[in-house]
């Protein structure tokens, strides 16, 4: 019994992520057409590699990443950046699973708060710092 309300609960953490997760695929697709590679990690897509590096870096400073998570899809510019922040982002996954479609407009919100504080939004943004905490626990 216990294992099938493991499985329930974990049909329903992607369900309520799923919404995010579908912005994740879309770009999945366009990182596939541009020769990313594709596997499953822990429950997570990630795809990482191809043409994501030269197109990021296309977009404004201000959007540019080496990697970030949509629902249940991790997305890189290197392996390498993937690697590296593979357990900061798991943490981004579980946000996802928490909050669902509704972490869009809080990260946002958190980040916009931040710019009106006049604090760094990426640095100052509560998810991020949850992340961070994270890595910190593991480094140390």
């Amino acid at each position: 019994m216990k294992s099938i309300m493991s499985r329930a609960m974990k049909l329903l953490r992607y369900a309520w992520a799923s919404p995010c997760s579908i912005v994740g695929l879309l770009l999945l697709l366009a990182g596939v057409f541009s020769g990313a590679s594709v596997r499953v990690v822990a429950g997570v897509i990630e795809v990482a590699g191809g043409r994501f590096a030269p197109w990021v870096s296309r977009l404004p400073r201000c959007l540019q990443f080496s990697v970030i998570t949509f629902g249940h899809v991790i997305l890189a510019d290197t392996r390498t950046s993937l690697a590296c922040h593979r357990v900061h982002e798991q943490v981004h996954v579980r946000q996802y699973e928490k909050w669902g479609i509704l972490f869009f407009p809080l990260y946002c919100g958190s980040s916009l708060t931040q710019l009106l504080c006049g604090r760094n939004p990426y640095s100052g943004n509560y998810f991020e710092r949850q992340a961070c905490k994270i890595d910190e626990g593991r480094t140390q």
